[in-house]
């Protein structure tokens, strides 16, 4: 009897579960049984001409005038790592930068070939100097970077986190430790051209990435010195230079930006830089240069997007000439398009 009892019992509650499971069954909807509304265009030979024809002659203009933007822009690339070296250690590159007693300082001269009008982009360009390498990207602590209340957040930072005692190095990581140190001075006729540090980094990452309450705090205070020191009274948020070289590159070859001048500099001007060759890229093969250059609002000087735009819109047109030639010589009748399943069954069910 108790078994009997139990069955009994047990077939109320699958009876209940059943109701259940019925009353939470969704409600019918178009969209959830995808019948709603849809554009399903035909790709008729009309339609296939006209859209490469479209697309050529959008993107050819576009292209040549981006190439004609970028042809009116001035720039000069300036490569010093060899040259800065004295004789005496051209043979011996590594022992110069990592002698303190050298003389580091060399002087450049150029002559600008075009007006560059204000205001003058200055960039240090590095080449084969990999950021984007895995172990170096991940040494940084941007949680330490954004507060002083997590100076001591520096379990990411290896092997420049802390100090021999133990004290946290602020900012942390080989990120910051490798720090671009070299110097440009500018002068026209012995007139110093001010350089203007101002909006050169990204103003989000000066707002939301570097705290105004974080300063430097045993930085480079080791035995073996990266690159550039910080200016320990002054907050990271206005350490414009570091805020910008902490933005790592995806390629081994990059520009940076280091200033600007803020004048206008006559064609056939003859500058003089005097360059602090501190940075040490002479261990790994690497290259610096220092790049002047005016801009548009496409950007520095790149024939990339012009010539891309360029191949896109003369290969659009080049197709549409063959399809035309191909509809032309060797047409095909086209099919009566109420056949087709979703004109037949607008509601997608089968009959």
């Amino acid at each position: 009897m108790k078994r009997a009892t139990s069955f009994g019992g047990g077939g109320k509650d699958d009876s209940s579960a059943a109701v259940s499971t019925k009353n939470n069954k969704p409600k019918y909807s178009r969209f959830t049984q995808q019948e709603l509304s849809a554009c399903k265009p035909i790709l008729t030979p009309g339609w296939v001409i006209s859209s490469f024809i479209v697309i050529g002659v959008v993107f050819i203009p576009i292209g040549l005038a981006s190439l004609f933007a970028s042809e009116h822009l001035v720039e000069i690339v300036e490569r010093y790592d060899t040259d800065c070296i004295p004789p005496a250690y051209r043979n011996n590159s590594l022992h110069y930068i990592q002698a303190s007693e050298t003389n580091k300082t060399c002087t450049r001269t150029f002559n600008v070939p075009k007006h560059m009008k204000s205001p003058v982009f200055i960039y240090y360009e590095l080449d084969n100097y990999y950021q984007n390498h895995r172990r170096y990207v991940k040494s940084r602590s941007d949680t330490q970077l954004r507060g002083k209340a997590s100076e001591s957040a520096t379990d990411t930072c290896e092997p420049e986190a802390v100090t021999s005692n133990g004290q946290p190095i602020v900012p942390c990581g080989l990120v910051a430790w490798s720090l671009f140190n070299d110097t440009y001075r500018f002068s026209v006729k012995n007139e110093v051209l001010d350089v203007s540090k101002k909006n050169i980094a990204w103003k989000s990452d000066q707002e939301n990435k570097f705290g105004s309450d974080v300063y430097p705090k045993n930085f480079q205070s080791g035995s073996l010195i990266g690159g550039g020191k910080l200016n320990s009274s002054i907050p990271l948020s206005e350490q414009v230079d570091l805020i910008v070289w902490m933005r790592t590159a995806a390629l081994p070859t990059f520009r940076k930006p280091y200033g600007k001048i803020e004048r206008d500099i006559p064609a056939n001007t003859t500058v003089t830089v005097i360059i602090q060759n501190n940075y040490n890229t002479y261990s790994f093969g690497g290259k610096k240069k220092l790049v002047l250059s005016t801009t548009s609002c496409l950007g520095g000087k790149d024939n990339f997007l012009g010539s891309a735009y360029l191949f896109v819109g003369g290969l659009c047109l080049f197709l549409a000439f063959c399809f035309i030639l191909v509809y032309v010589l060797r047409p095909r009748p086209i099919g009566d398009p109420s056949y087709l399943s979703w004109n037949r069954n607008p509601g997608g069910y089968v009959n």
